[in-house]
């Protein structure tokens, strides 16, 4: 098993097991593969190592004349999903164009790992809501302000403008998430299947990257 490898996966939804215990844990399913490996980055030609591996079918019709040669060009059919896995160049040389990787072979049960996914799309909300906000003034009979803006945003005299950042409404969700060291509770390698503890970010049938978690692992070597 390579600590910083990983794969992509679609997010199934949200369960829960009993472990051998007899607590129970709420786990979110995920179809980690099965990934092929499209490409290899090699410092000499590309100025870093990676392996480059793809998820999924995709019809040749759907796919732009740039990516599909470079299918054509290394032997294999375009994939719905592609993403790069930065390893040391010594681990890419283990690995070779058009080879397939399973669950079983990059995760193990008890390993901690970090899922990115794009999160669920909210459109324009207000601050309760995309800040959290706990609202102002009273609530009660007889009072008529709104309760749900954020307060004032700047001052009029010095420096007379609101600073950048401030926390306002606007766009909410539809954006890279990472959600860091989620404890991989049972391996399902027939079915091609990770419990992962805990939520992760995207809705179901979504695409998501999971790889060892990076700083539970220089925590664990400090």
């Amino acid at each position: 098993m390579n600590q910083n490898l990983g794969l992509i996966g679609k997010k199934l939804g949200n369960t829960q097991i009993f472990l051998e215990d007899g607590e129970v844990a709420r786990v979110t399913a995920i179809q980690t593969g099965p990934c092929v490996v499209v490409g290899i980055r090699t410092p000499e030609r590309d100025g870093y190592a990676a392996l480059q591996l793809g998820f999924g079918q995709k019809r040749e019709k759907l796919v732009r004349k740039p990516e599909l040669g470079a299918f054509k060009k290394v032997g294999q059919a375009p994939s719905r999903v592609v993403k790069e896995f930065r390893l040391p160049a010594d681990k890419c040389a283990n690995y070779e164009v058009g080879q397939t990787l399973s669950t079983g072979e990059v995760f193990t049960e008890g390993q901690f790992v970090d899922v990115s996914a794009t999160s669920k799309g909210r459109g324009f909300t207000g601050v309760m809501k995309r800040h959290n906000f706990s609202g102002a003034g009273t609530v009660g009979h007889g009072t008529h302000e709104y309760k749900r803006h954020g307060g004032s945003i700047g001052m009029n005299m010095t420096p007379g403008r609101t600073f950048k950042g401030m926390k306002m409404p606007g766009q909410h969700g539809s954006k890279k998430v990472t959600m860091l060291n989620l404890k991989v509770v049972r391996v399902l390698n027939d079915e091609g299947i990770i419990l992962v503890a805990g939520g992760v970010p995207g809705p179901k049938n979504g695409h998501v990257t999971v790889r060892g978690a990076v700083k539970k692992k220089a925590k664990a070597e400090a």
